[in-house]
Parts: C-alpha cells; structure tokens; sequence
C-alpha cells in the first residue's frame, strides 16, 4: 500500500486535473450557446437554397445545364469533403465521422471506385487521412471558433473545380450533423451533382424565367448552394464540436472527483493504519520497561 505522502501527492494532482477540466468545460460551454446560435442562424438559408436548387434540378425545361446538374452514370472517381475539429478532447465526435467516412471509401472502392480525392478540413481529419495514405489534395486548419467562407474558399474550390472539369464523378461531404447538446450524427452527404435526395423530388414539376439570362442566373445560384452546404456543414461540425467538449469535460470533472473520494478514503485508512501501530509500539514499549 502506497504511504501517506503518495497519496496525498495524488489527491493534488487530481484536484488540479479537476480544475483544468471544470475551466475547459466552462469555455466550451460558453462558445457552444455562440456556436448555436451561428448554426441555427444558418439552417433557413441553407434549406431555401437546397430547396431550390433540388427544383431546379427536376425543371422541365432548361435553357442551359450546368455541369453540376449533370449526373455521371459511373463512380469510378468521387471527391470527399471531410469536416472535423483541429483539436480534440471532445469524445467520440472526431472518431466517429473518421470511421464513416473510412467505411464509405471502403464501400466506393468494393463498388468499383479506382480513385478517391480528399479535401480536409480541420487538423483531426488532416492527420487521419495522411496516416491511412489518402490522397489528399487539398486542406485547411486552424479555422479558430467562428466559420470563415473566405479561408473555405481555396480548399474547397480545388475540390470543385475537379468535379467541374470532369475530374470526378461525384463529391460528397462528411460532417458531425448538431441534434441536441447530448447528440450529434456523423452523416455523408452527396455535394455535386446536385440532387434533391435528402429533399425527396418535389411536389409539382417546375420550370422558370431567368433574367437576364439562364446562364448567368445559374451559375450564381449553383455556386451559392455548394457555398451554403459547405458552411453549414462546418456549423453544425462547430456546434457539436463545442457540445460534445462540453459533455467530455463534465465527465471528466465528475471522475475526477469520484477518484479525489476514493483515494481520500485510502489515504485515512493508510493514517489509521499507521496511528494504530504507532499506538501499539508505544503500548508494548510501556509493558517491556514496566516489566
């Protein structure tokens, strides 16, 4: 059994591990309300614009298609988009969409894939993907707290214009979706070509009047949309990023103060312990010299 002053050097540094935990929970706490509001701020315009574009996608007529409407029969070369935090300490979120999205690369490779393009965004991702020998063409860390479309940008456009070109087949984005504070999804969507299947087909067939004219009108809108999925995707990640840090570090704190009560109540038996045969040799000291 460990003695007294290495049990109490333990209960220290547990206490000081329960400080750092209860601060780091406090802060996550604090940017996760930001984080959700940014990301619920986000939602309406992000539906409208997939709404719409999955309308346009089912047009009856089209006075100009773009490539990103145009749907390629195979899916020999597909493009993924992966989202994940640059740092860790937040359970299972990063772990869990990595392991998806090395499901899904197995899957496409099983289905006949003979190249898959990764774009990574977030330090977490970044280093999984380079450690598996994914082929990754292009990424950004260091994004901070708060989504930037503007550092999204040149990643992300390297992705696009490969799918534009005709590069790729098909380009997906993987996220943490944000349910509740206690829940967040992986989930793998499909980016281009653009379809309504998240959406379901609508309602009624559609068609429109584009002025000034369709090229102009759609390229703008299209560009928006993948523009709008991509930050949105990076919200929610932001928002369950913050969520799921909050949770680890009140578990954390929680633990570490069931570990405080069990080694304070081996440090007393340790004490006792020790009083008690201290008694006994001052007892049996006495008894020698009194006989």
């Amino acid at each position: 059994m460990p003695g007294s002053k290495e049990i109490r050097t333990k209960i220290k540094s547990v206490q000081n591990t329960r400080k750092i935990t209860k601060a780091m929970e406090m802060v996550a706490a604090s940017k996760m309300r930001k984080a959700q509001e940014r990301m619920r701020a986000a939602r309406p315009y992000s539906e409208k614009i997939r709404r719409l574009a999955a309308n346009l996608s089912h047009a009856l007529v089209t006075e100009y298609r773009h490539p990103f409407l145009t749907k390629n029969a195979s899916m020999n070369r597909v493009g993924l988009i992966v989202i994940t935090s640059d740092k860790g300490l937040c359970g299972g979120l990063n772990t869990n969409i990595l392991r998806m999205s090395l499901n899904t690369m197995r899957d496409w490779e099983k289905q006949g894939a003979t190249e898959i393009r990764v774009t990574a965004v977030g330090n977490k991702g970044l280093g999984f993907m380079q450690r598996l020998g994914a082929n990754v063409i292009s990424s950004i860390t260091q994004l901070g707290d708060t989504p930037h479309m503007e550092k999204l940008v040149g990643p992300v456009k390297v992705m696009i214009d490969a799918f534009q070109n005709g590069e790729l087949d098909a380009v997906y984005i993987a996220y943490t979706r944000f349910i509740n504070t206690m829940k967040q999804e992986p989930v793998i969507e499909s980016l281009l070509p653009l379809s309504g299947e998240r959406l379901g087909a609508p309602e009624h067939n559609w068609d429109y009047v584009y002025e000034p004219d369709a090229q102009v009108v759609i390229d703008e809108l299209l560009l928006r949309y993948v523009e709008a999925l991509i930050y949105q995707g990076l919200a929610e990640n932001m928002a369950s990023e913050q969520s799921a840090r909050m949770v680890a570090m009140k578990a954390a704190t929680d633990n570490a103060g069931t570990v405080i009560k069990e080694l304070q109540l081996v440090y007393n038996k340790t004490r006792q312990a020790a009083i008690t045969k201290e008694i006994s040799e001052i007892v049996g000291g006495a008894a020698a010299i009194a006989g």
